[in-house]
């Protein structure tokens, strides 16, 4: 039988090579259909290592899975929740996945053909994984570690935990989602199916860092209509709707976008924008930890919207908001022994817990939002949605351990 190292690094390397990203507006579920092409690898998988009740549902693209208890004592059913899909963002098709053994240090030539690489001077976090084994692309791709180092991860403890029957645990449901890229937020999870009392999703950099609570999010989509004519008798007529969306951009103050803000600070991100001067649609991502503040976002919004309008007329202009989450830090917090059960998994796997308040969202927002408690545990990627994404081998590594040990105090602690 492979040792957990092996089973990690050879399920990522061959997940990351399916192009499985996800759509912007989908008109589909899933928004792409090259998202089964993983979920029935993972079907078939999961049914090889022995999970019982491997279900794929072909309308969703949700896989799910379950391992039964091996305890006579009543413990809570556990999920872990990982996605399947990778950013739309970056080129995803043709992914060549390399593994730099032994990383000593010093800038990483990721293609000596194109003259791409990865510079310590600018990735500053390379340092961190020295004597690692660190999967790379050839810089012409995303690496697709958000989120398959998480799916790795999962099947390789599943996999480890039916081997290892001497590890004592409760029932433990494993569901694999569509769509996180792009909103979906594991809509279509079928908590009866899935069964888990709580849950955790996996996702995010920095092994051993962890969240239980994320930004406030929304999006605001907004729809302009103009007026087209010639431009050599425009004066006075033509309203250009790419003019009325960059009017629109630059009311967002600059000191509140992404690039400008960190830690707990929110932000507008406009980052969907396309058109003529007939029309055009705009996207803003509102995100804010504080409640109140995010509500403030979104009457912000309401207002610019609303300011245009009065200038170019209110039939000009449809705005609508999607996407959106709350934190799920309301939901969690009456549950903080599912906190303290990880914070000790980690610290048993000799890893240092890191808190942090995650800016971002992830399936367990909505999922938490839905009334499931639902933190997230990082998935070991770093730099994600770029060329110069990577993942160190022990990363993942490590959090198969956490997992393990994460399932073995719902049985020993006190509150399993």
């Amino acid at each position: 039988m492979k040792s957990i190292y092996e089973s990690v690094r050879d399920r990522f390397l061959s997940y990351v090579v399916i192009n499985t990203a996800s759509m912007h507006n989908p008109t589909t579920t899933p928004s792409t259909m090259r998202q089964f092409d993983l979920a029935r690898l993972l079907e078939k998988e999961l049914k090889e290592i022995g999970v019982s009740d491997v279900w794929l549902d072909d309308v969703n693209c949700v896989v799910y899975g379950k391992i039964p208890s091996n305890v006579e004592k009543r413990v809570k059913a556990v999920g872990f929740v990982a996605h399947m899909d990778t950013s739309p963002d970056v080129e995803s098709e043709n992914i060549k996945p390399w593994v730099y053994e032994n990383y000593q240090g010093g800038d990483v030539v990721l293609n000596k053909e194109k003259n791409i690489v990865m510079e310590v001077k600018t990735y500053p976090n390379l340092k961190n994984y020295i004597g690692q084994d660190i999967v790379f692309t050839d810089g012409t791709t995303l690496l697709g570690g958000d989120d398959k180092a998480a799916i790795a991860s999962v099947m390789a403890f599943a996999e480890y935990i039916i081997n290892h029957p001497e590890i004592k645990h409760g029932e433990i449901d494993i569901a694999f989602t569509p769509d996180e890229e792009v909103g979906g937020l594991a809509k279509d999870l079928d908590f009866a199916r899935f069964g888990a009392e709580l849950a955790y999703t996996l996702d995010g950099d920095f092994v051993g860092t962890y969240s239980y609570e994320t930004f406030n999010a929304t999006e605001a989509q907004i729809k302009i209509k103009g007026l087209s004519v010639h431009p050599g008798t425009a004066k006075g007529v033509m309203i250009n709707a790419v003019d009325v969306g960059v009017e629109i951009i630059n009311m967002l103050p600059l000191s509140e976008r992404p690039y400008t803000t960190e830690g707990r600070e929110g932000y507008y991100h406009s980052h969907y924008f396309n058109g003529t001067c007939e029309e055009a649609e705009l996207y803003i991502l509102i995100r804010d930890h504080d409640d109140v503040m995010f509500d403030k976002r979104i009457a912000y919004i309401n207002a610019c919207v609303e300011k245009m309008a009065e200038k170019y007329g209110k039939d000009r202009f449809e705005l609508k908001y999607a996407n959106g989450y709350r934190s799920m830090r309301k939901v969690v917090e009456p549950h903080m022994y599912m906190i303290d059960y990880l914070v000790s998994a980690i610290e048993k796997a000799g890893v240092k817990p890191n808190e942090l308040p995650f800016r971002g969202g992830t399936d367990g927002s909505a999922i938490s939002q839905r009334g499931l408690p639902c933190p997230n545990i990082s998935a070991g990627y770093e730099n994600g949605h770029s060329r110069f994404e990577f993942v160190p081998i022990q990363a993942m590594e490590k959090n198969v351990e956490i997992l393990i040990n994460l399932v073995e105090n719902f049985v020993n602690k006190e509150e399993g």
